[in-house]
């Protein structure tokens, strides 16, 4: 499997992931129809999940941590709906991405890099204040509104596609989504102080 780099400087750069010998399909005509599936897959999101998990984390990561989702993907191919392919994929990344976090170790503050660029003007001080704000607002709302503000704003999903990366129904989704966007309208409004 060859994970393409989405960084336009890197773009002609790819990376090798094996696959491991114990996950080989049997051989006959499933191992080329898995196989097929599995390369159609792996190119067509495998930008999509670098971005997301180059969002969420260290972007040296992002790259790691999509081959593990699509090794996944590869030893639970029975699994994965044919019909919702991304959705799944985006549900087993947040599962990745909790585990990855897990074994992340604290990085003293005066080595963590200045992150973003301007998105007030060219005023880099109300930059960085807008961006310390959207911080905190996001920090105050819960780890699942949170993430489903994330997944909405970042990754596009919303209706039957975020209720699948969620694992709830249509309908519970959508008022997810709609309570999730009050709380950080309601923390945005509290945090404001420009």
């Amino acid at each position: 499997m060859r994970i393409a780099s989405t960084d336009a400087a890197d773009a002609d750069t790819t990376r090798e992931v094996a696959m491991p010998d114990a996950a080989e399909p049997p051989a006959g005509p499933e191992r080329g129809d898995d196989l097929a599936w599995f390369t159609d897959v792996v190119h067509e999101h495998s930008s999509a999940l670098v971005k997301y998990f180059a969002r969420r984390g260290p972007r040296q990561d992002a790259e790691d941590l999509a081959a593990d989702v699509f090794a996944t993907a590869w030893r639970r191919r029975a699994d994965v709906p044919r019909e919702a392919v991304l959705p799944w994929l985006y549900r087993t990344a947040g599962f990745t991405l909790a585990n990855h976090r897990r074994k992340v170790v604290d990085l003293p503050v005066e080595h963590v890099p200045d992150a973003g660029s301007s998105r007030v003007g060219d005023d880099p001080e109300l930059s960085a204040l807008f961006d310390a704000e959207l911080r905190g607002a996001l920090q105050s709302i819960g780890e699942r509104d949170r993430r489903i503000i994330l997944l909405h704003a970042w990754e596009g999903l919303d209706g039957e596609a975020l209720a699948a990366v969620l694992g709830i129904s249509r309908s519970g989704a959508d008022a997810a989504l709609s309570r999730a966007r009050k709380r950080l309208r309601e923390a945005w409004g509290e945090r404001t102080t420009f």
